[in-house]
């Protein structure tokens, strides 16, 4: 699986990883929030997203509120227009051009977040109690990617250096 994700920058990456810490989990990946995930985002795709990208402003996002679901502990983020503009334009780009799109992501269905534990029900509560109540963490956009799920792969579509002023 591909997903499009947005990496945070280094205090914000700290400050999800001394969660994960606290909540006694470990991730292959750094922390992130996914825009989009399909079977495969192929080359083209990815050079329309990196030239939509270039002239997209990235907001930063304030990650706020715990949310535990389906066996899942995450911190969510505010939602606001920018952010789902950003969203709104991705997904032009990919519409009709991925490989089975996951429809969690697609606008409408969307709740942007950073996961901070997979596990049982016991483990998500005991993980929601250990970090209640959570500070909020500003995260500026550090860098825009394709993660290929499998491998590991990183392919980056944007930096925060290569940001529209």
């Amino acid at each position: 699986m591909h997903k499009l994700v947005v990496l945070f920058d280094a205090e914000a990456d700290q400050a999800v990883r001394d969660l994960w810490r606290r909540a006694g989990t470990t991730h292959p990946h750094p922390p992130h929030l996914t825009f989009a995930a399909a079977g495969t985002i192929g080359p083209k795709v990815r050079a329309e997203l990196r030239e939509d990208l270039s002239r997209l402003w990235l907001p930063d996002l304030w990650l706020h509120a715990l949310a535990a679901t389906e066996g899942h502990l995450h911190l969510t983020a505010v939602v606001d227009g920018e952010l789902l503009a950003v969203h709104s334009a991705v997904h032009d780009v990919l519409a009709g051009r991925v490989k089975h799109p996951d429809a969690r992501h697609l606008p409408s269905s969307w709740t942007p977040r950073c996961t901070l534990l997979e596990g049982e029900d016991h483990e998500v509560a005991r993980a929601f109690a250990a970090l209640h109540p959570v500070t909020p963490i500003r995260a500026r956009v550090r860098q825009v990617a394709v993660v290929d799920t499998q491998t590991g792969g990183t392919d980056p579509l944007r930096n925060a250096s290569t940001a529209p002023r």
